[in-house]
């Protein structure tokens, strides 16, 4: 009856490096996206929630890379000229010849 019991603590000892080494993975994978590291490392570290947390930083991962992409490729020119006159890098003369040479631009565009 007792023939499994040695094997039990193998079993565990590898679960918890296989969990830790996949905690670090995650760990460095987060930091580089931008995202909080420790706070994936530490979900991911329970035990059995650390599953569903696994699976959630998969998803969660992919979410925020592809939604990062849609939203630089969406700036529009009149954006970002606004933030250089908020910054004050235009003066205002120029700020009113460039927006106007844009809307310009955007209105031969559309007639096309």
């Amino acid at each position: 009856m007792m023939d499994w019991f040695p094997f039990t603590g193998l079993w565990m000892t590898f679960a918890w490096i296989l969990s830790i080494a996949i905690a670090y993975l995650v760990y460095k994978d987060a930091e580089r996206r931008g995202m909080n590291g420790l706070l994936w490392d530490l979900s991911i570290l329970v035990p059995w929630i650390g599953m569903l947390f696994l699976v959630l930083y998969l998803i969660m991962r992919d979410w925020k890379h592809h939604t990062a992409k849609n939203v630089e490729i969406r700036t529009a020119p009149d954006e970002i000229l606004d933030e250089r006159y908020a910054k004050g890098e235009l003066s205002r003369e120029l700020y009113m010849q460039m927006k106007e040479d844009i809307n310009k631009h955007s209105k031969e565009t559309l007639d096309k």
